[in-house]
């Protein structure tokens, strides 16, 4: 094996790499999912080039039987957006180990994100049954349900996910999603506090945690969690939508302009904006205060 490839494992052998909302596993930990929002774990700093590919091939070529080969050029092939060559790497890698669970989990994220639930759902079972301490295969599985509007089996496979692995952001994150569906605020509040407690640089939580707030009558904290949103995800209109609205509420119309004028610079006809902005008299092509 060249050094070249041998550095390349070196870097992936424990990192999950991520496509989309749920990590994509590299290696054989208990957990696998690696952050709330869809960005690299604590560990993972590793992002695929096209020299870390050819390097994963290179060692694909020489253990061409080698799940995990397999396994871990397609997390970095499905990191790059090479989602088609992703599923056939997961497929081989199935193929070589009918029970490698992370295989199973990236390849029911790739089905999921092409709009193949089905399949996506058959896979998360499928590594449960495999194994049933594989935190990563119950928080995706809890999306789809999640996304079916199916919250009480959502809430199970979260519940199952913390109780494998405590430190899971995503399940956390995601159970606060279904607590907020269901009008229970308060635990939401709770549970997106702890996923922030795990992983602090991400703003859905922020988000997630302010509309709690505001459904509680907190509209002071609701801004405080929106200020934070927006300062680790500023290209988000929604995010800068819901800050305007916090500010209106607090009779702050100058800078809730300025937070409609800036959801509009990303996001020229988003309705909210669009519409709140009208709402307040705002004039196109002048300057409004965004903070102080």
């Amino acid at each position: 094996m060249t050094g070249s490839a041998t550095s390349t494992i070196r870097m992936i052998r424990c990192a999950a790499l991520v496509a989309g909302s749920v990590a994509l596993a590299a290696c054989g930990t208990t957990g696998g999912v690696g952050s709330v929002t869809g960005g690299d774990d604590a560990d993972s700093q590793y992002i695929g080039s096209t020299a870390n590919l050819s390097s994963l091939s290179d060692v694909v070529a020489r253990n061409p039987n080698d799940p995990q080969a397999y396994n871990m050029r397609g997390t970095v092939l499905a990191r790059t957006g090479r989602q088609s060559e992703a599923l056939s790497d997961f497929s081989r890698a199935i193929q070589l180990d009918g029970n490698y669970v992370q295989a199973l989990s990236n390849r029911a994220l790739l089905y999921r994100q092409t709009g193949r639930t089905d399949l996506a759902l058959a896979d998360y079972n499928r590594a449960i049954q495999a194994d049933g301490n594989y935190a990563a295969a119950y928080v995706g599985r809890g999306n789809i349900y999640r996304a079916q509007g199916r919250s009480a089996e959502a809430l199970a496979d979260y519940n199952r996910a913390i109780q494998i692995q405590g430190s899971n952001p995503q399940a956390y994150h995601n159970r606060a999603l279904v607590y907020a569906s269901q009008g229970n605020h308060r635990q939401a509040v709770e549970d997106f506090t702890t996923a922030l407690g795990l992983a602090p640089n991400n703003p859905e939580p922020y988000f997630g945690r302010g509309l709690s707030y505001q459904a509680l009558g907190d509209n002071q904290a609701a801004l405080n969690d929106f200020n934070e949103a927006v300062q680790f995800n500023p290209r988000s209109a929604d995010l800068w939508v819901a800050r305007g609205k916090a500010l209106e509420a607090a009779g702050d119309n100058e800078r809730a302009l300025g937070s409609y004028t800036k959801a509009l610079s990303i996001e020229e006809n988003n309705p909210a904006a669009r519409d709140a902005f009208a709402r307040l008299g705002g004039r196109s092509g002048q300057s409004y205060r965004l903070f102080n």
